[in-house]
């Protein structure tokens, strides 16, 4: 695998991770829309995120046709996947191209990146 080719692979993999998080949070959005538009807005009391919303599992949960900010999470949360998944699978091409050095850094960035989504807040 050259460097041009892996660079080719990642900037596939970036647009279509954006692509698809756009169009999974804009889907949301306008179910949300549909569901909610004609309510007025509370401004006096500051309502917190449900706790469904708060961790992987409760956004995997709650995304369903039924609830559309589940479904906004869920393309959030693809957002914050896709440099995760570009840093993984660079880390793949260094290793196909033997390159220790940068697997082992690419591995550390991976981690910190993984621990920092997984880690409860």
């Amino acid at each position: 695998m050259t460097d041009q080719r892996l660079e080719k692979i990642v900037s596939v993999l970036l647009i279509a991770g954006v692509s698809l998080s756009a169009l999974i949070v804009l889907s949301g959005a306008i179910c949300y829309l549909w569901q909610h538009g004609n309510e007025s807005p509370d401004y006096h009391e500051f309502h917190a995120i449900e706790r469904k919303y708060r961790s992987i599992q409760g956004v995997l949960g709650a995304a369903r046709p039924s609830d559309c900010r589940g479904i906004i999470q869920l393309g959030l949360l693809l957002l914050i996947c896709t440099p995760i998944a570009r840093v993984a699978f660079s880390m793949a091409g260094f290793a196909l191209e033997r390159d220790g050095t940068y697997v082992l850094l690419t591995a550390i960035v991976l981690a910190i990146l993984l621990y920092g989504l997984a880690a409860p807040h």
